[in-house]
């Protein structure tokens, strides 16, 4: 294809307002990108085939085109910068009509993915050293990439027009979603409170296209594990799991990473089937020592498998699984015992041996005065007799209904 025949498409598409046509043409993800017709810096020509708003666009695509054929990504990204602005006035002066929003999410997809790359790439790195002399600060990239889609988030925000078929409320949804990859990235998820409460206000809420739905309750589910809603988390990893296709085999066992020990955590124990079916072994292991109450194994299988879930962002939400893991162990040394009063020695015994043969009995008090005050266990802690009185009704509460 040449560069003449690239623009004429491009015209049309914009003539015949073919929103979805447009979004390929301008994706950094088509394959016109390729194309070595079109991976030119002097884009002159543009301004002969294409009318403002969209002439200053194109050329800046096409330099951005031309960039990443040169293996510079600060200056693509600085390119496509200049896309995203050139977009911002299209999309305003289009203020009637939302044909542009197929167009919306492809640039800002383009831009999430670009910002990310220069964010990681070190600049001694050959691919992304800048051989134009532009430099971008760490994290600056993905900090400026956020801003831009809040532009545009308020753009389609502030769209009041009561036709639902014309409104420009259908390109939030896409815009949190990319936006809220950018918080977990540069770890700001506070800002992700205010997308949350415009999402959920929003009369099209449950009318958004399914497969974004899907990614905005997987952030959710998330966000609030992090935050210890451990409900609201299963609620929405749930849902995500439950309606993500099938055949997206990738993106189940994504949600699985998440949604596996925060289920574990609630004391529901996966199939060992199901882990293997999605390449998530180790986290049987993981589930097998929180079964067990077997707190020395829970350790090895964290710091045997490390590297995964720290890369995963769960080797913290592994951690809590330890006063699960104890809870366990006790709840085996009370059924043994068959009597609600149970000694502290006991109970230090078990310690010793599914931990470590140092363990004191005042850590054994402190492991329990946990659980007690978790609600984990009921009763309490006599000292002066050295032994704990559990309740004669449900002593160990259902770790489901914690959770509520």
């Amino acid at each position: 294809m040449s560069l003449t025949n690239y623009l004429q498409q491009i015209n049309n598409a914009w003539r015949n307002k073919n929103g979805k046509q447009l979004a390929d043409l301008l994706s950094l993800r088509h394959h016109h990108v390729q194309n070595p017709n079109l991976q030119c810096q002097d884009n002159s020509t543009v301004y002969d085939y294409i009318d403002d708003p969209f002439a200053d666009m194109v050329a800046s695509h096409l330099k951005c085109v031309y960039w990443l054929s040169k293996g510079d990504l600060c200056e693509a990204h600085s390119e496509h910068n200049q896309v995203m602005q050139s977009f911002i006035k299209a999309f305003q002066f289009y203020k009637e009509e939302n044909w542009l929003l197929p167009v919306l999410n492809s640039v800002c997809i383009d831009l999430r993915i670009l910002a990310g790359k220069v964010d990681s790439s070190p600049s001694s790195n050959d691919f992304s050293a800048p051989k134009s002399g532009t430099t971008i600060k760490p994290r600056e990239a993905l900090e400026k990439a956020a801003d831009v889609m809040m532009t545009c988030f308020r753009l389609c925000s502030s769209d009041n027009r009561s036709s639902e078929y014309e409104t420009k409320r259908w390109g939030m949804l896409p815009i949190v979603n990319q936006l809220f990859k950018l918080y977990f990235r540069t770890n700001r998820l506070h800002l992700m409170k205010p997308l949350i409460r415009a999402i959920d206000s929003s009369p099209l809420k449950d009318k958004f296209d399914l497969s974004q739905q899907i990614t905005y309750r997987y952030y959710i589910g998330r966000k609030a594990m992090f935050d210890s809603e451990y409900t609201v988390a299963n609620e929405n990893l749930t849902f995500s799991f439950e309606r993500c296709h099938k055949a997206c085999k990738r993106n189940k066992r994504r949600i699985l990473i998440y949604l596996v020990p925060l289920r574990i955590f609630l004391g529901f124990l996966p199939k060992k089937s199901a882990l293997e079916k999605y390449d998530l072994l180790q986290l049987w292991e993981v589930s097998q020592a929180v079964r067990h109450g077997n707190a020395k194994s829970l350790s090895d299988a964290i710091e045997t498998h490390q590297e995964f879930f720290i890369k995963s962002g769960i080797y913290l939400i592994l951690e809590r699984l330890r006063i699960v893991t104890y809870r366990n162990l006790f709840k085996k040394v009370y059924c043994l015992e068959r009597q609600p009063v149970v000694p502290l020695q006991d109970l230090l015994v078990a310690l010793k041996l599914m931990e470590r043969d140092d363990m004191t009995l005042e850590e054994a008090n402190c492991i329990l005065a946990n659980l007690i005050h978790q609600g984990k266990v009921k009763g309490y802690i006599s000292h002066t007799h050295q032994k704990v009185v559990l309740s004669k009704v449900e002593a160990f509460p259902k770790l489901s209904l914690l959770a509520q």
